[in-house]
């Protein structure tokens, strides 16, 4: 489920399977625009892509580029700007091919541990990278980065990694720990059981990031960066959960 500013997708296309997670920047209420509008047909835009055919499973940042190409010609303008990750299961040949900016990101648990994670990408603290289309008056002061920019990565999963694809509202709450406590309850790989671990995951970042007293990964992060903060980080949370399982054409 996305909620909020957040927007996501799940797509398929011969042996790819692809997931995508996008972030809206929720500062340009500031000019009067919704920010999920942004997040959302970019999202949007890159799922057709995926249903057409018109990507290569190993190029992921191809789909975010295109997209951004797209929205860029848009009849009507479309402002705002939004992180985004791509990530894409090729079945036939087990390989994780990724694209991230920003940070949105994903984790691949493997036997309880982290194996294979995104890395986030900020300009500075709070102010992570991002794609952007501005108005007149808003150029030079919002950031707007190039697709290209994208962190990119291959790794080679085996049958049963679990994927979880996430907003950074997930993570500036949920520590890795706490995360794999949560994936150790999951049992099977049906679609029930998988739904419930991801709901469960959002709900547990969702009470941590409302909670003062707590030491979130974003207040520490802060702390880190001479900042005076405790408590969670209310925001969107958006977390897509897959399992690698056996392909059959």
């Amino acid at each position: 489920m996305c909620y909020g500013d957040d927007a996501c997708f799940v797509a398929r296309h011969r042996t790819a399977d692809v997931l995508g997670v996008a972030d809206g920047v929720g500062g340009w209420r500031d000019y009067g625009v919704d920010p999920s509008q942004f997040s959302g047909t970019l999202m949007r835009t890159c799922e057709r892509l995926v249903k057409e055919g018109r990507f290569v499973p190993s190029h992921p940042v191809g789909i975010l580029t295109t997209s951004y190409c797209e929205l860029l010609q848009h009849k009507a303008p479309l402002l705002g700007s939004s992180t985004a990750c791509i990530v894409v299961l090729d079945r036939s040949t087990r390989r994780l091919h990724t694209a991230n900016l920003g940070d949105s990101g994903f984790l691949v648990v493997r036997g309880g541990r982290v194996v294979h994670r995104s890395d986030e990408q900020q300009h500075y603290f709070n102010t992570p990278f991002q794609l952007s289309i501005a108005p007149p008056e808003a150029e030079g002061v919002v950031f707007s980065d190039s697709p290209d920019a994208a962190d990119s990565t291959t790794f080679d999963v085996q049958l049963g990694d679990i994927i979880l694809t996430a907003t950074d509202g997930l993570f500036d709450n949920m520590p890795d720990y706490m995360i794999l406590q949560e994936l150790k309850k999951l049992k099977n790989s049906n679609y029930e059981s998988i739904q419930q671990t991801a709901s469960s995951i959002a709900e547990q970042a969702h009470e941590l990031a409302y909670d003062p007293n707590y030491m979130s990964p974003f207040a520490q992060f802060a702390c880190d960066n001479g900042l005076n903060v405790r408590g969670g980080k209310p925001d969107d949370i958006t977390v897509l959960l897959s399992i690698v399982a056996e392909y059959t054409d």
